[in-house]
């Protein structure tokens, strides 16, 4: 299993994650998970649900610094597992935010 995984989000959403000491996506609130990648999956990501989008960051999350459950499942429209957060994601565990230029 990967020590790291990826979350792709914009600098504002960051920048209040930081400001409030936890990151949340929009999808905890509708889904019960924030969605997240392996390295090998956030170009598909990308190119799926951030064509066209700017000012987006890439964060890096070390597993292991996590605090809140994470769980592989299974995507049957990609026919991908991908890794999933359930609950918050504490700032502590991303250990790396990069800025993401879609080509």
């Amino acid at each position: 299993m990967d020590k790291i995984i990826y979350h792709v989000t914009t600098k504002e959403e960051w920048q209040t994650a930081i400001a409030n000491g936890y990151f949340e996506a929009a999808s905890l609130a509708t889904e019960g998970f924030i969605h997240c990648s392996t390295e090998q999956q956030v170009e598909g990501v990308l190119q799926r649900y951030f064509a066209g989008k700017t000012n987006l960051v890439k964060l890096i999350i070390a597993i292991s610094e996590l605090t809140s459950k994470l769980q592989h499942d299974f995507s049957p429209s990609v026919g991908e597992s991908f890794p999933h957060v359930y609950g918050s994601i504490n700032i502590d565990a991303v250990i790396i935010v990069e800025a993401v230029n879609i080509n």
